[in-house]
């Protein structure tokens, strides 16, 4: 990929070289492959941070082997504050909350990371790792209908067409040709209580966007919702995780879900949201489905049927209908046309 980017970048260089300089040909060529270059970062960054997203389902099933769902998330929470603390500190983007946002920042956490992690999480323990992902891969489309309905955002039929499509592909993928159940109801309830939960946080942190940084909210966030999971998890699973043995790689799959996907991945999908804008990013949103799949059915042995792809396949569909912008992308196919394919 990157090897064709300098391709083209040399032709177009030696393209746009007319007077023959060598001096502008080397300035422009060597501008042309500093600028492939940052855009093929930003693209493997974006990807990585799909992949580490996308592996976060079948660690939470690793984790579950031996530690119930209250002890993932609370262990994570705590991991990922202290090192997203440590990250804002060094780069210095860490801003002090005032005091008239308390009561905005604890709602926010209320949502994510404490009401998203128990519908998630708690759903993970019935459904499997690649039906949790094509539901929670959903949370792009329904995010319109609060901005309209809170914001008074405009609401496409661009968006509503995707949201239909991607409940056939959902229901593609949990019913079976009788219209029963063939996953568990309560699994896929939780898991849409986590979209929910995403679509009132965004909501919310509108109203914070404004004034603290990424790294600013998503440290308080994490370090709010800690407080928020303690008392459940000192009635509910700390008694039981002090009868249990100590388990090496379901530890290690907390520590990789809170470095990984709650950490690195999110300053790589920070840094390629600044590049390449939130509708640029979240266009591959739509590969973690895809990703979990192949990822549940290699580790943990999900079985990977053509049923279960052509629903992905559906819900994917949606969720591009939902994102593209259809002008411009009709311009380009017409471009492409014009010029032979090229």
């Amino acid at each position: 990929m990157l090897l064709t980017t300098f391709a083209k970048g040399d032709i177009d260089c030696a393209a746009n070289n007319s007077d023959g300089s060598l001096g502008n040909l080397s300035y422009f060529c060597s501008s042309k492959i500093k600028m492939g270059q940052k855009k093929g970062f930003v693209y493997l960054a974006v990807v990585f941070a799909m992949v580490f997203w996308a592996f976060s389902f079948v660690w939470v099933k690793e984790v579950y082997v031996a530690y119930g769902p209250l002890t993932t998330v609370f262990f994570r929470l705590i991991i990922a504050s202290v090192l997203m603390l440590t990250y804002g500190l060094i780069i210095g983007k860490l801003v002090k909350i005032e005091k008239k946002d308390y009561r905005t920042f604890l709602l926010l956490a209320f949502f994510e990371p404490f009401l998203y992690f128990m519908g998630e999480s708690f759903g993970l323990k019935y459904v499997s790792s690649t039906m949790g992902a094509i539901i929670i891969a959903t949370i792009p489309l329904f995010s319109p209908l609060a901005a309209s309905r809170y914001h008074g955002e405009k609401l496409s039929l661009r968006n509503l067409i995707g949201i239909l499509l991607s409940f056939i592909g959902v229901g593609i993928v949990v019913f079976d040709d009788s219209v029963n159940f063939i996953t568990s109801p309560l699994g896929i309830a939780l898991e849409f209580l986590a979209v929910f939960s995403a679509i009132g946080y965004t909501v919310v942190l509108k109203n914070l966007s404004n004034n603290y940084n990424t790294t600013t909210i998503i440290t308080y966030q994490n370090f709010i919702g800690i407080f928020f999971f303690l008392p459940f998890w000192l009635i509910f699973e700390s008694k039981t995780l002090l009868t249990t043995a100590f388990n090496l790689p379901a530890f290690i799959a907390i520590v990789k879900l809170a470095v990984f996907a709650s950490c690195i991945a999110f300053i790589l999908y920070a840094y390629s949201v600044k590049k390449l804008g939130i509708n640029g990013a979240n266009i591959f949103i739509n590969i973690i489905p895809v990703l979990t799949a192949i990822f549940a059915w290699y580790i943990l042995g999900e079985p990977l049927t053509f049923r279960k792809m052509v629903g992905i396949a559906v819900v994917i569909a949606g969720l591009f209908i939902a994102q593209i912008k259809m002008k411009k992308f009709i311009a380009r196919l017409v471009s492409i046309q014009q010029n032979g394919g090229r």
